[in-house]
């Protein structure tokens, strides 16, 4: 039973790694066309609340007039240290 919990936890996880890589790169482009736009809606809201609540405790790295967002760095370090540690107590 824990065997397969920790799977499907693991699993969860790297599905959602995947959507946060993907609203990522899609970030690179601010203007979607029209049939795109809710596959950005989808991802934003899927992935804003979990990089909401770590944006206060990263700053922006500030590189001249631009700043770049830390947050999915660390958002993303976290869920693959989550990652390592189900699949350890899976096997």
């Amino acid at each position: 039973m824990v065997l397969g919990v920790t799977n499907l936890l693991s699993t969860l996880l790297q599905i959602y790694v995947f959507i946060l890589f993907v609203r990522l790169l899609l970030s690179w482009f601010p203007h979607p066309p029209e049939w795109a736009r809710p596959i950005y809606s989808f991802l934003y809201v899927v992935t804003e609340p979990l990089l909401r609540l770590v944006r206060p405790l990263v700053p922006p790295l500030r590189m001249g007039a631009t700043a770049m967002d830390l947050s999915p760095i660390i958002v993303f370090v976290v869920l693959e240290i989550l990652i390592r540690i189900l699949q350890a107590q899976g096997l």
